[in-house]
């Protein structure tokens, strides 16, 4: 691991450590509303370690009190999660071999996928992806258990805004990479299309849609 901390450079560190806080933040609002609607603490707990993927475990939750039926909120959750193949090319190198890729695929999210390709040589985009995937991986159960035993304290996270937290870091992330013409087009193709589908494709649906943004070329 030492080894590993060494290639990177500090900045990239402290944005891996701020960001895994971050999803410590998100992980109490998930535990505090999965308490709110009325789960026991051991299965926003075991999610969050079986699953690691926030978007699908506050989709599950959310189905299932909603009086969803179990088996149809997990398809959902694999629907969001569909986008992780594309996710398992691009960061094939990264995983590791053998039994190690194991532990290397279930870390793999939108955030050490992120900071895994960002980074310039080899080494440095293996030492990131790990980093925060473990950061990630470690910090999200916490968060769980932590807003599940002051649940009744928090209000709604919606309310105070907890829910929006994921999607301004991803941005924030993503953001210098649109100073490449080609890969602004592409996003912004991507994202029209997700949001045109939006009120007529199923839940989850549309995110993978995006990725037909791809085929968008510069003129």
């Amino acid at each position: 691991m030492k080894h590993y901390l060494s290639c990177l450079k500090g900045d990239t560190i402290k944005a891996i450590v701020l960001v895994c806080l971050a999803v410590g933040v998100v992980g109490m609002s998930y535990g505090s509303l999965a308490m709110a609607y009325g789960f026991p603490i051991w299965v926003p707990f075991l999610l969050s370690v079986s699953v690691l993927a926030g978007a699908s475990e506050f989709m599950f939750i959310g189905i299932v009190a909603s009086g969803g039926n179990p088996l149809a909120a997990a398809a959902a959750g694999l629907l969001v999660n569909a986008r992780h193949l594309p996710f398992g090319v691009t960061v094939r190198d990264l995983v590791g071999k053998r039994g190690v890729s194991l532990l290397g695929c279930h870390i793999m999210n939108d955030e050490s996928v992120v900071f895994g390709l960002s980074q310039k040589t080899p080494e440095q985009r293996k030492a990131a992806y790990w980093l925060c995937g473990l950061g990630v991986a470690i910090i999200w159960p916490l968060g769980t258990l932590l807003g599940a035993g002051v649940g009744k304290l928090l209000p709604d996270p919606e309310t105070i805004g907890l829910d929006a937290v994921f999607p301004a870091i991803l941005l924030a992330l993503v953001v210098p990479a649109f100073k490449n013409r080609t890969t602004l087009i592409r996003a912004c193709s991507g994202a029209a299309l997700s949001l045109a589908a939006v009120p007529f494709a199923p839940v989850g649906l549309p995110v993978l849609l995006s990725l037909l943004g791809l085929a968008a070329r510069k003129k």
